[in-house]
């Protein structure tokens, strides 16, 4: 197995490994997305609040979350390792290139992009997961059931403006993010075709406005019908 660990350990190894935990946190914010959306549905938060429970009480989906955490983790790491040794790897006129003209404003500060994006799942992640995990929630009963009062937590957070530009701000920077990485991460794996590589990287485009920006709408029209 030691040719596994060299591999990995490789250059070459770091950006698959970098590609593949991206790709997976891509199809995590889809999903994500579905369940987030819930709380735009005029229910008073009944839909949010047994899906919710569903996802919570599920055992594969408590190891995908695990997963998911780790993935996150293993991308932060090897993109910080990657961006440290790609500027070591620079040449020394490399500065004072037209850097612009062969690439997009978005490749070249992924790393600053990442670490922004970092510091709002590190604060998403307290404000919203670890009060539905270890926090005082409040409690709601539909038909004879009670479920924990996920909709009225998110709804209080929501309803905060600094927090609301906060998440917007954030998903701003997710998109630029994701404008590069998605069809970045298929050409590492060697999905690079003059056919197929121009609808990768329209479909990415396409993802990193859309995606965004419906986790975006999301807390702008909680905090209009909260005022």
């Amino acid at each position: 197995m030691s040719w596994v660990f060299k591999t990995l350990n490789s250059t070459l190894g770091k950006k698959l490994l970098m590609a593949l935990t991206g790709l997976f946190l891509i199809l995590f914010l889809v999903v994500h997305l579905a369940g987030n959306l819930q709380l735009l549905i005029p229910d008073g938060g009944k839909s949010f609040n047994i899906y919710a429970e569903t996802m919570a009480s599920n055992p594969l989906i408590r190891i995908v979350g695990i997963v998911n955490f780790g993935f996150i983790a293993l991308h932060a790491i090897y993109s910080a390792i990657l961006t440290r040794y790609n500027k070591k790897s620079r040449p020394v006129g490399y500065a004072i290139t037209k850097s612009s003209a062969n690439s997009t404003w978005s490749s070249r500060n992924m790393g600053i992009l990442g670490s922004l994006i970092l510091i709002f799942i590190l604060i998403h992640l307290r404000g919203f997961w670890y009060e539905f995990k270890f926090g005082e929630m409040p409690y709601v009963t539909y038909d004879g059931v009670t479920y924990k009062d996920g909709f009225a937590i998110v709804s209080a957070a929501f309803g905060n403006i600094i927090y609301v530009i906060f998440y917007v701000f954030s998903m701003a920077v997710l998109a630029f993010h994701l404008s590069h990485g998605f069809s970045s991460a298929f050409q590492t794996l060697g999905v690079n075709h003059k056919k197929y590589t121009p609808f990768i990287q329209k479909l990415g485009i396409g993802f990193a406005i859309i995606v965004p920006a419906l986790f975006a709408l999301i807390p702008i029209v909680m905090f209009l019908q909260s005022n």
